[in-house]
């Protein structure tokens, strides 16, 4: 099982995506997206720097390289301000189920950057194993019911019709990707969560900037006032950029980019669970099938 430490921190990372896309749906309808961006970053700093105080005598990283600074806080600002900000513009422009089809090209992308940037290369069992998870995924967000405002349901082709949508959901899948195999360049030996603590920095600064470019603070203090909305920020903050995006480290250093990029993509597969058991949703036979077919895919990682 040493083997497979990436693998296994990969399945984690998805778990964790789970649990915090559910905290932060119900603090975005609350107190709203950006807002819950920014303060899950606050949130996320003071946790690892907690840890990182209390497991190695530093709250800040002073301990980094520049080499280490530089490639991780150029993650950060890829991954967590960039991406995300195109991910929930293209939300908005072109729907959530869309989107997070697009957001399936995030491992191949991935795949494709750790061999640019990395020099990694996937075997034909990884590629396969990859495909085949991508499949079950593909069937679980396709299935999903989607409605557009007058009650209509929308045909795929006309989802198609917005290339700006289409090329902002894949922005935020390029942002995703790219941002991870920068995290394991600037990463190498160093420490694990102190890597996330400069990757959480670097994204919060980002998002700073943009609030301050676009006047959104007063939204973001009277964001905090919200009893309800803050913790259901605080949950997911420490499922998210906490122990989610550190799992996703050791995801990623311990496999290549696009295999961990993929088992991190499982999050519409493994929150078919939730949604029977706790939100009593229905689940179709087409859902059931998708999720075999995404495990099936997962399995010959381990073979």
């Amino acid at each position: 099982m040493e083997n497979y430490y990436g693998e296994i921190a990969g399945i984690g990372t998805a778990v964790c995506w789970t649990a915090t896309s559910m905290f932060f749906e119900a603090a975005g309808k609350r107190i709203g997206s950006l807002s819950v961006n920014l303060i899950r970053l606050f949130m996320a700093f003071f946790l690892l720097g907690t840890v990182t105080w209390i497991t190695r005598g530093y709250f800040l990283p002073l301990d980094a390289t520049s080499y280490n600074l530089t490639w991780l806080a150029l993650s950060g600002l890829i991954g967590f301000t960039i991406g995300d900000l195109l991910l929930f513009q293209a939300f908005v422009v072109v729907g959530a189920r869309i989107s997070m089809l697009i957001m399936a090209l995030a491992p191949p992308v991935a795949a494709i950057a750790g061999w640019i940037i990395l020099g990694e290369a996937m075997t034909t069992k990884g590629l396969l194993g990859m495909m085949i998870t991508l499949t079950g995924i593909m069937m679980v967000v396709l299935n999903r019911p989607a409605k557009e405002q007058n009650g209509k349901k929308p045909k795929l082709r006309d989802w198609f019709e917005n290339p700006l949508g289409l090329l902002l959901a894949f922005g935020g899948a390029a942002g995703q990707a790219v941002g991870l195999v920068l995290s394991k360049k600037g990463m190498e030996n160093y420490d694990v969560i102190a890597s996330t603590h400069i990757r959480v920095m670097a994204g919060a600064i980002g998002f700073m900037i943009v609030f301050t470019f676009m006047r959104r603070w007063r939204r973001v203090f009277s964001a905090l006032k919200d009893k309800k909305g803050m913790l259901f920020t605080s949950g997911g903050a420490f499922f998210g950029p906490f122990l989610g995006v550190t799992l996703s480290l050791v995801a990623v250093k311990f496999t290549s980019a696009g295999i961990a990029q993929t088992l991190t993509s499982l999050v519409p597969v493994i929150i078919i669970l939730p949604s029977v058991f706790i939100f009593k949703e229905r689940v179709t036979p087409r859902e059931v099938l998708g999720a075999f077919v995404a495990v099936a895919g997962v399995a010959m990682f381990f073979i």
